[in-house]
Protein backbone atom coordinates (compact mmCIF):
# COMPACT_ATOMS: atom_id res chain seq x y z
CA UNK A 1 0.00 0.00 0.00
CA UNK A 2 1.75 3.57 -0.95
CA UNK A 3 1.62 5.41 2.01
CA UNK A 4 0.47 9.30 1.74
CA UNK A 5 3.11 11.48 1.53
CA UNK A 6 3.11 15.87 2.67
CA UNK A 7 4.27 17.40 -0.43
CA UNK A 8 6.26 20.55 1.32
CA UNK A 9 5.46 23.45 -0.60
CA UNK A 10 8.57 25.19 -1.12
CA UNK A 11 8.99 29.74 -0.84
CA UNK A 12 8.15 31.35 -3.91
CA UNK A 13 11.21 32.42 -5.58
CA UNK A 14 11.26 36.07 -6.50
CA UNK A 15 13.87 37.45 -8.94
CA UNK A 16 14.99 41.19 -7.06
CA UNK A 17 15.19 43.54 -9.94
CA UNK A 18 17.92 46.47 -9.90
CA UNK A 19 17.80 49.83 -11.54
CA UNK A 20 20.04 52.32 -12.24
CA UNK A 21 19.15 55.89 -11.22
CA UNK A 22 21.06 58.48 -13.62
CA UNK A 23 22.90 60.42 -11.16
CA UNK A 24 21.72 63.91 -10.36
CA UNK A 25 23.69 66.95 -8.95
CA UNK A 26 22.74 66.99 -4.99
CA UNK A 27 21.88 70.28 -5.02
CA UNK A 28 19.13 69.32 -7.78
CA UNK A 29 16.71 66.81 -6.55
CA UNK A 30 13.68 66.27 -9.17
CA UNK A 31 10.01 65.82 -8.84
CA UNK A 32 10.86 62.34 -10.98
CA UNK A 33 13.95 60.71 -8.61
CA UNK A 34 11.96 61.49 -5.52
CA UNK A 35 8.44 59.88 -7.22
CA UNK A 36 11.03 56.83 -8.19
CA UNK A 37 12.18 56.21 -4.50
CA UNK A 38 8.91 56.46 -3.43
CA UNK A 39 7.00 53.88 -5.61
CA UNK A 40 9.80 51.64 -5.85
CA UNK A 41 10.99 51.26 -2.15
CA UNK A 42 7.71 49.19 -1.41
CA UNK A 43 8.46 46.40 -3.96
CA UNK A 44 12.10 46.37 -2.50
CA UNK A 45 10.57 45.19 0.82
CA UNK A 46 8.14 42.84 -0.89
CA UNK A 47 10.60 41.30 -3.09
CA UNK A 48 12.35 40.55 -0.22
CA UNK A 49 9.79 38.58 1.84
CA UNK A 50 9.52 34.86 1.18
CA UNK A 51 5.92 33.62 0.42
CA UNK A 52 4.51 30.68 0.35
CA UNK A 53 3.42 28.97 -2.59
CA UNK A 54 -0.45 28.88 -3.10
CA UNK A 55 -2.05 26.51 -5.18
CA UNK A 56 -5.37 27.53 -7.17
CA UNK A 57 -8.48 26.19 -7.63
CA UNK A 58 -10.56 26.72 -10.45
CA UNK A 59 -12.59 30.03 -10.18
CA UNK A 60 -15.72 29.68 -13.19
CA UNK A 61 -18.56 28.83 -11.21
CA UNK A 62 -21.74 27.26 -12.10
CA UNK A 63 -22.34 25.37 -14.44
CA UNK A 64 -19.55 24.21 -17.41
CA UNK A 65 -21.08 22.45 -20.11
CA UNK A 66 -18.80 18.54 -19.51
CA UNK A 67 -20.91 16.05 -21.30
CA UNK A 68 -19.90 14.94 -24.95
CA UNK A 69 -22.13 15.79 -28.16
CA UNK A 70 -22.38 12.24 -29.36
CA UNK A 71 -21.88 8.88 -28.15
CA UNK A 72 -19.66 6.03 -27.92
CA UNK A 73 -19.84 3.02 -29.15
CA UNK A 74 -21.48 1.28 -26.51
CA UNK A 75 -24.25 4.15 -26.90
CA UNK A 76 -23.43 5.96 -23.53
CA UNK A 77 -22.09 9.89 -23.11
CA UNK A 78 -19.17 11.26 -21.37
CA UNK A 79 -18.87 12.95 -18.66
CA UNK A 80 -15.77 14.86 -18.17
CA UNK A 81 -15.62 17.43 -14.78
CA UNK A 82 -14.59 20.56 -17.20
CA UNK A 83 -11.05 22.42 -16.49
CA UNK A 84 -11.31 25.41 -14.39
CA UNK A 85 -14.98 24.68 -12.73
CA UNK A 86 -15.20 26.28 -9.21
CA UNK A 87 -15.68 23.88 -6.32
CA UNK A 88 -16.66 24.78 -2.96
CA UNK A 89 -12.94 23.96 -0.55
CA UNK A 90 -12.24 27.65 -0.33
CA UNK A 91 -9.15 29.94 -1.54
CA UNK A 92 -5.61 27.92 -1.56
CA UNK A 93 -6.68 24.20 -2.78
CA UNK A 94 -5.28 22.82 -5.39
CA UNK A 95 -7.28 22.43 -8.82
CA UNK A 96 -9.93 18.94 -8.42
CA UNK A 97 -8.76 16.31 -10.60
CA UNK A 98 -10.84 15.64 -13.59
CA UNK A 99 -13.29 12.87 -12.98
CA UNK A 100 -15.69 11.29 -15.02
CA UNK A 101 -18.46 9.07 -16.26
CA UNK A 102 -20.74 7.96 -18.75
CA UNK A 103 -24.80 8.14 -19.05
CA UNK A 104 -26.92 6.91 -21.44
CA UNK A 105 -29.09 9.45 -23.67
CA UNK A 106 -31.71 11.66 -21.69
CA UNK A 107 -29.53 12.27 -18.63
CA UNK A 108 -28.79 15.76 -18.12
CA UNK A 109 -26.88 17.97 -15.33
CA UNK A 110 -29.39 19.64 -13.13
CA UNK A 111 -28.16 22.86 -10.77
CA UNK A 112 -26.43 22.53 -7.79
CA UNK A 113 -27.93 25.02 -5.39
CA UNK A 114 -24.95 26.57 -2.42
CA UNK A 115 -28.50 26.26 -0.21
CA UNK A 116 -27.81 22.27 -1.43
CA UNK A 117 -28.72 19.57 1.85
CA UNK A 118 -25.84 17.68 0.63
CA UNK A 119 -23.60 20.62 1.75
CA UNK A 120 -20.75 22.36 -0.77
CA UNK A 121 -18.97 19.05 -1.34
CA UNK A 122 -22.10 18.27 -3.60
CA UNK A 123 -19.76 19.16 -6.60
CA UNK A 124 -22.49 18.09 -9.60
CA UNK A 125 -25.93 16.11 -9.51
CA UNK A 126 -27.39 14.52 -12.75
CA UNK A 127 -30.74 12.98 -13.87
CA UNK A 128 -32.42 10.87 -16.17
CA UNK A 129 -35.93 9.15 -16.46
CA UNK A 130 -34.24 6.14 -14.83
CA UNK A 131 -32.47 7.61 -12.04
CA UNK A 132 -30.52 10.41 -10.62
CA UNK A 133 -26.58 10.86 -9.42
CA UNK A 134 -24.87 13.49 -7.21
CA UNK A 135 -20.86 13.47 -6.88
CA UNK A 136 -19.45 14.31 -4.23
CA UNK A 137 -15.46 16.13 -3.89
CA UNK A 138 -14.26 16.10 -0.25
CA UNK A 139 -11.17 16.62 1.32
CA UNK A 140 -9.16 13.56 2.98
CA UNK A 141 -8.69 16.14 5.75
CA UNK A 142 -11.95 14.91 7.45
CA UNK A 143 -9.85 11.02 7.24
CA UNK A 144 -6.76 12.13 8.42
CA UNK A 145 -4.53 15.29 9.55
CA UNK A 146 -2.14 15.58 5.67
CA UNK A 147 -1.36 18.49 4.55
CA UNK A 148 -2.49 20.63 1.31
CA UNK A 149 -0.20 18.99 -1.01
CA UNK A 150 -0.68 15.43 0.32
CA UNK A 151 -1.29 12.52 -2.16
CA UNK A 152 -3.57 10.29 -0.54
CA UNK A 153 -5.64 6.72 -1.58
CA UNK A 154 -8.90 5.73 -0.49
CA UNK A 155 -6.84 2.41 1.52
CA UNK A 156 -5.01 4.75 3.48
CA UNK A 157 -8.67 6.48 4.83
CA UNK A 158 -9.78 3.45 5.66
CA UNK A 159 -11.89 0.26 4.88
CA UNK A 160 -15.05 -0.08 2.41
CA UNK A 161 -17.38 0.44 5.28
CA UNK A 162 -15.93 3.61 6.80
CA UNK A 163 -15.87 5.15 3.89
CA UNK A 164 -19.42 5.08 2.59
CA UNK A 165 -20.89 5.35 6.07
CA UNK A 166 -18.80 8.70 6.89
CA UNK A 167 -20.79 10.05 3.91
CA UNK A 168 -23.97 8.69 3.71
CA UNK A 169 -25.62 11.80 5.32
CA UNK A 170 -24.36 14.47 2.07
CA UNK A 171 -25.18 11.56 -0.12
CA UNK A 172 -28.94 10.51 0.54
CA UNK A 173 -29.63 12.59 3.78
CA UNK A 174 -29.19 9.88 6.47
CA UNK A 175 -26.95 7.61 8.53
CA UNK A 176 -26.82 4.13 7.30
CA UNK A 177 -28.47 2.08 9.11
CA UNK A 178 -27.25 -1.63 10.13
CA UNK A 179 -27.98 -4.32 7.29
CA UNK A 180 -28.37 -1.52 4.26
CA UNK A 181 -25.24 -2.48 2.50
CA UNK A 182 -25.97 -5.72 0.24
CA UNK A 183 -22.77 -5.21 -2.17
CA UNK A 184 -19.38 -4.37 -1.46
CA UNK A 185 -16.51 -4.83 -4.52
CA UNK A 186 -12.82 -3.06 -4.08
CA UNK A 187 -11.47 -3.05 -7.77
CA UNK A 188 -7.92 -1.40 -9.37
CA UNK A 189 -8.30 0.44 -12.09
CA UNK A 190 -5.18 2.30 -13.47
CA UNK A 191 -3.25 3.95 -10.73
CA UNK A 192 -6.45 3.96 -8.07
CA UNK A 193 -8.45 1.88 -5.97
CA UNK A 194 -12.12 1.85 -6.25
CA UNK A 195 -14.69 0.89 -3.25
CA UNK A 196 -18.03 -0.12 -5.27
CA UNK A 197 -21.21 -0.51 -3.10
CA UNK A 198 -24.88 -1.37 -3.50
CA UNK A 199 -27.70 -0.21 -0.72
CA UNK A 200 -30.90 -0.54 0.27
CA UNK A 201 -33.05 2.64 0.02
CA UNK A 202 -33.45 4.92 3.28
CA UNK A 203 -36.31 3.40 5.41
CA UNK A 204 -39.49 4.92 4.82
CA UNK A 205 -38.73 5.93 0.71
CA UNK A 206 -40.60 4.83 -1.86
CA UNK A 207 -41.03 1.17 -1.83
CA UNK A 208 -39.93 1.17 1.69
CA UNK A 209 -36.65 -1.02 2.35
CA UNK A 210 -37.94 -3.14 -0.69
CA UNK A 211 -37.26 -3.08 -4.75
CA UNK A 212 -35.04 0.61 -5.12
CA UNK A 213 -31.41 0.81 -4.44
CA UNK A 214 -28.93 3.04 -4.19
CA UNK A 215 -25.09 2.72 -5.86
CA UNK A 216 -21.86 4.40 -5.19
CA UNK A 217 -18.47 4.33 -6.25
CA UNK A 218 -15.77 6.10 -4.45
CA UNK A 219 -11.87 6.48 -4.46
CA UNK A 220 -8.87 9.09 -3.66
CA UNK A 221 -6.58 11.44 -5.23
CA UNK A 222 -4.01 13.96 -4.13
CA UNK A 223 -5.67 15.92 -1.51
CA UNK A 224 -9.81 14.56 -2.08
CA UNK A 225 -11.93 12.20 -1.81
CA UNK A 226 -14.27 11.28 -4.65
CA UNK A 227 -17.77 9.86 -4.37
CA UNK A 228 -20.31 8.92 -6.75
CA UNK A 229 -24.08 8.11 -5.70
CA UNK A 230 -26.81 6.68 -7.81
CA UNK A 231 -30.43 6.14 -6.77
CA UNK A 232 -33.40 4.24 -8.05
CA UNK A 233 -36.57 3.69 -6.71
CA UNK A 234 -38.40 0.07 -7.69
CA UNK A 235 -39.79 0.69 -10.95
CA UNK A 236 -36.58 2.22 -11.97
CA UNK A 237 -34.06 -0.49 -10.55
CA UNK A 238 -36.28 -3.36 -12.15
CA UNK A 239 -36.13 -1.05 -15.86
CA UNK A 240 -32.43 -0.34 -15.86
CA UNK A 241 -30.02 -1.64 -13.16
CA UNK A 242 -27.90 -2.67 -16.12
CA UNK A 243 -27.48 0.51 -16.87
CA UNK A 244 -27.15 1.92 -13.55
CA UNK A 245 -24.69 -0.38 -12.59
CA UNK A 246 -22.83 0.83 -15.68
CA UNK A 247 -22.91 4.08 -15.10
CA UNK A 248 -21.33 3.95 -11.27
CA UNK A 249 -18.94 1.19 -12.52
CA UNK A 250 -17.60 3.79 -15.13
CA UNK A 251 -16.72 6.42 -12.56
CA UNK A 252 -12.99 7.69 -12.73
CA UNK A 253 -10.75 10.07 -11.67
CA UNK A 254 -7.99 11.42 -14.23
CA UNK A 255 -4.60 11.04 -12.60
CA UNK A 256 -2.18 12.53 -15.66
Amino acid sequence: MKSAANASSSPSSFRRSTATATPTPANEPTRRAALAAAVLSPFAVVAHRPLPARAVQGLTAGRIPGLSSKPGADGLFEYRRPEGKSGGHGVGWSEIPRYGFRVPAGWEETPVSIADLGGTEIDLRFGGADGQLSVVVAPVLRFVDVGFNADVRIEELGPPDRIVAGFAPELFGAPLQEGDTLETEVERKGDLTYYTYVLKPPAGGPGGNVGGRRLVAATAFKNRLFLMAASANPRQWRRAESELRAIVKSFNVKTT
